[in-house]
């Protein structure tokens, strides 16, 4: 199973809001060559760590590609770059944010790390992750998803969002 991190806290021109902006961002990974198989229900999410961002539109989609890893992170940032992010410093604000969750059950040490290193630390993946793949294990871990929610630090305020 590939698992890809969609989130958006920032309007992007000729897109929309957040919520345009990360389905748009879930119909431009077709548009590369990913198939995405299944799309989690969004979530309104605080930035993390807190600050006086806007809030975030997060989400996780599970995708098929032939490509590996690093072409595959390749392109999530190619289309994060088409969306019109410029990375300038961590954790800034962002028109779409694209991470590479999972990589089947792969484990890398090195660029792109694998499984992403602060997933299981993160309310607005694990949710609907939880969603998407309830029986989804971390491959470091072992731990079901159900687990790590349960796991998750305090203070992580995230919403699901009725369509």
């Amino acid at each position: 199973m590939i698992l890809v991190g969609v989130g958006s806290n920032l309007s992007v021109p000729g897109v929309g809001g957040s919520r345009d902006v990360v389905a748009a961002a879930v119909r431009a990974l077709a548009g590369e060559g990913v198939a995405v198989m299944a799309v989690s229900p969004w979530y309104r999410s605080a930035p993390v760590p807190m600050s006086d961002q806007p809030w975030y539109v997060n989400g996780v989609v599970r995708v098929e590609t032939d490509l590996d890893a690093p072409a595959l992170l390749a392109v999530l940032h190619r289309v994060e770059t088409a969306f019109g992010r410029v990375r300038r410093q961590v954790n800034e604000a962002r028109g779409l944010d694209l991470d590479l969750l999972a990589y089947h059950d792969h484990v890398r040490a090195e660029a792109p790390v694998l499984p992403h290193p602060r997933l299981h630390q993160r309310a607005f993946v694990l949710l609907p992750l939880r969603d998407l793949a309830p029986g989804w294990r971390h491959p470091v871990t072992g731990m079901d998803v159900a687990s790590l929610v349960a796991g998750l630090p305090p203070g992580q305020v995230t919403e699901r969002i009725d369509d």
